[in-house]
């Protein structure tokens, strides 16, 4: 992400994403460092896991621990952060019984993103309010949102973004370590901790350092589609009232209309 982005436009960026998609939370910025930035606290409540902080951070900014993740064994081992004495305990528990349901299993492993670098704190925050430039800034998408989303991804990366499931939050290492936008469709952790990860609620996670980019196709995208669906309707509304208008014809009829 530019500087100038960073300095000036936080605001305006999180405004453009939050008006293109409608957005129903802010989005959130997430960032990794090996100090506390000046003015930023430790989270107000205990969490079950680490992927909990993500609907948090819509209200406030936070720096987070690794005892603060440590009751997610898995959070702790895709965030990389130092484990506390019972995590090698707690994590081949919980692998283990994931193994016996067949949800994953022991050659799964090696596929499960993890960053590749230790830091001492994850500092979470809405986007307009990030003490750090933000390394991987999340959404709370729809499916019609996704739609946009990946649009952008194709126009920005040209490919899509790949289609994540278990663990959620190994969407930010998957992030942090390709450069790349990814979607996540949650796990069922995820799903049991966050208020907000309703059925019909996915993430989609967009690297910091292009966001600028991102959110300039994200803009024009989302008025496009805006622009192409009143076409379409109208366009549904002659043909289903008995006409055979020509896109030529129907054009004009839109024309006419706005």
């Amino acid at each position: 992400m530019s500087k100038l982005l960073h300095d000036n436009g936080l605001a305006a960026t999180a405004n453009v994403l939050t008006e293109s998609l409608a957005l129903r939370q802010p989005p959130v910025a997430i960032c990794f460092a090996d100090s506390i930035p000046a003015g930023v606290d430790s989270p107000a409540n205990r969490v079950s896991a680490g992927c909990r902080f993500w609907e948090d951070a819509a209200h406030k900014a936070f720096f987070t621990t690794a005892v603060d993740h440590s009751l997610c064994a898995i959070g702790v081992y895709t965030h990389n952060l130092q484990p506390s004495s019972n995590f090698q305990t707690d994590l081949g528990d919980a692998l283990g019984v994931f193994n016996q349901l067949g949800y994953v299993r022991e050659e799964d492993i090696p596929a499960i993103p993890v960053l590749p670098s230790r830091h001492q704190y994850v500092i979470y925050s809405p986007l307009v309010e990030s003490p750090l430039p933000p390394e991987v800034v999340l959404l709370f998408v729809n499916a019609s949102q996704t739609l946009m989303l990946c649009e952008a991804t194709q126009q920005v990366e040209n490919e899509t973004p790949p289609a994540m499931g278990r663990p959620a939050c190994a969407v930010v290492p998957q992030v942090l370590k390709t450069g790349r936008a990814a979607l996540s469709l949650g796990c069922c952790g995820a799903r049991a901790y966050l208020d907000i990860l309703t059925d019909g609620i996915a993430l989609f996670a967009i690297p910091g350092k292009n966001l600028d980019t991102y959110v300039q196709r994200i803009q024009v995208l989302a008025k496009a589609n805006s622009t192409l669906a009143e076409f379409h309707k109208l366009r549904r509304r002659e043909i289903e009232a008995g006409g055979t208008p020509t896109v030529k014809e129907s054009l004009a009829a839109f024309a006419a209309a706005i």
